[in-house]
């Protein structure tokens, strides 16, 4: 098939990404709402829309989700009719959290009842940075596009993070670091998070590598007292985490007690756009780790962009 003439709906952030990343950025013909990048995506169909007001804040989004979740009903609606008339070749959609996107099952049942046999699903299901660099590789190979610049490209990602671990295992001092991926309830990141932690030159805690997300009590972090905490909300851009976690913080005073609060070791990083989006910017998510816990050894001016000090 030629490339030129693919047609490809993106049902997620991360596979826009990864299909841009692969240069074939304008084969996209459908992407989900909140697929944003890379820029220029504004003419190109949005196949989903949140049942749920996501403008809320972070406890009132996790009561509306569990309300439907209850029912068995998805999260999105899909817009299947406009999906029958783009009619794609493939379809990149994910098997990993039916509260990220639109769920698998939902997918293969609309792509059986109301488009062509020839309609390939390609689902992502990373749980470890590994499982990222396999699914880039693996998208690349479905859609043909295993050229040397793509292999290069790739390859790149993977010199990249290795510079960054030579430079952060040579650290005798590795603060300990819990990332919190959801605010009202508490929920401690998984997946690749703990991961990118310790190649950043962290010690993680709390988090287990390559198992999902899980909820926690206040009390687990004050009985580990972490060196640092990172907020790093699902779906939050950096203004959105600044304002919930100022109105969390004000009625849970015991946060004061916590080392990382005393030293100003707060941070807040742009979990919408970096760290919940397992594509390429991974290895922007890991630059940002290096930056916060060891800025005398990174810079990699990603500060007010993609990460902020809390305190400040």
């Amino acid at each position: 098939m030629n490339n030129n003439s693919t047609k490809i709906v993106t049902l997620i952030p991360s596979a826009t990404e990864i299909v841009a990343f692969l240069g074939q950025k304008d084969s996209i013909i459908g992407r989900s709402h909140e697929c944003d990048y890379p820029h220029g995506l504004n003419h190109v169909a949005k196949l989903t829309s949140p049942k749920i007001n996501v403008d809320g804040t972070s406890g009132e989004i996790d009561r509306q989700i569990n309300t439907i979740l209850e029912n068995s009903l998805s999260v999105y609606k899909v817009d299947v009719s406009k999906l029958k008339e783009l009619n794609p070749d493939y379809i990149i959609t994910q098997a990993h959290c039916d509260v990220c996107a639109v769920s698998f099952s939902e997918v293969k049942n609309i792509v059986k009842k109301n488009l062509n046999k020839n309609t390939k699903i390609i689902s992502l299901q990373p749980n470890t940075l590994n499982d990222v660099f396999n699914d880039i590789k693996r998208v690349a190979t479905e859609l043909n596009l295993e050229n040397e610049n793509n292999k290069k490209l790739i390859n790149n990602l993977d010199i990249r993070l290795k510079k960054i671990k030579e430079i952060s295992f040579k650290q005798k001092i590795k603060p300990t670091v819990a990332c919190i991926e959801w605010i009202d309830p508490l929920m401690i990141a998984g997946n690749w998070i703990p991961e990118m932690v310790e190649i950043a030159g962290g010690k993680n805690i709390l988090g287990k590598s390559g198992d999902d997300s899980h909820w926690i009590k206040f009390k687990d972090i004050l009985n580990q007292d972490p060196e640092i905490i990172i907020f790093l909300p699902c779906g939050f851009n950096i203004e959105k985490t600044k304002q919930e976690l100022k109105n969390f913080l004000k009625q849970n005073n015991n946060w004061k007690s916590l080392k990382s609060f005393k030293n100003k070791k707060i941070f807040i990083a742009d979990g919408n756009q970096f760290f919940n989006r397992p594509g390429p910017r991974l290895l922007e998510s890991l630059e940002i780790f290096s930056e916060i816990m060891h800025p005398n050894l990174f810079n990699f001016n990603h500060e007010g962009n993609g990460w902020v000090n809390y305190n400040d």
